[in-house]
């Protein structure tokens, strides 16, 4: 059976009455996961995996694994592991790829470990101070070939109850606006994802952006006035 974030909040609590070793494994899923609180549950994914992979986080031990892209391609892995990250629904391992000498997020449903481990290593300083800002960074944001930053005409906190934190990146602006930083597969999706979200906006950029939101609006216009 499956792991969620939940269960992982509840395995922690089981921490002090149970023995010394699984006191040990478990203590390593509530200090080295970040949660970022939002929506449903996570999806859920081998508990003996996300053990496994906070304790080489808790060791500072050098992890090797087989990882499956998203096309299915397959890749051999070296990494220091971090933290794990929880969003809405997935598990991810911040981690330096030794190979590719930067920091990396790996979805961790797709991590096959390729044991043994080792050895161990010295924690280099993390990516950034907000981990689950981070994550959510890389997974709403710079995987996707289009981009843009919107202004919300919304506090922050309200704004947050809205778009998932993997949807984008949202900072605030002063009391009553927000700056959210998003990404699609193309401007087109962005449109409708910007649309639905139910708030008072601005396009910041990119102008091309704004461009098809004035179609949208004429094609609106047209369709609700009838022929």
């Amino acid at each position: 059976e499956g792991i969620g974030e939940s269960s992982v909040r509840a395995l922690a609590k089981l921490e002090q009455v149970l023995p010394n070793r699984l006191r040990r494994r478990v203590g390593a899923l509530g200090a080295f996961t970040v949660p970022m609180l939002h929506g449903q549950d996570a999806s859920v994914v081998d508990p003996g995996l996300l053990t496994e992979l906070a304790a080489a986080c808790r060791d500072a031990e050098r992890l090797r694994f087989a990882y499956r892209t998203h096309g299915g391609e397959s890749s051999r892995r070296t990494v220091e592991p971090h933290r794990l990250v929880c969003t809405e629904r997935r598990w991810y391992l911040v981690a330096w790829d030794l190979e590719r000498e930067d920091w990396r997020t790996f979805r961790a449903d797709r991590i096959t470990p390729t044991p043994p481990h080792g050895p161990r290593f010295v924690p280099r300083p993390p990516p950034a101070e907000d981990l689950a800002a981070y994550v959510s960074q890389g997974v709403a944001v710079s995987a996707y070939a289009a981009r843009a930053v919107i202004l919300l005409r919304a506090p922050v906190a309200e704004a947050a109850q809205r778009i998932s934190p993997s949807a984008g990146v949202l900072e605030a602006v002063d009391a009553d606006t927000c700056r959210l930083t998003t990404g699609a597969p193309d401007l087109t999706v962005l449109v409708i994802h910007v649309l639905m979200m139910g708030i008072d906006f601005e396009v910041i950029e990119p102008p091309e952006l704004t461009d098809l939101m004035r179609d949208a609006r004429e094609r609106l216009t047209r369709a609700l006035d009838g022929p």
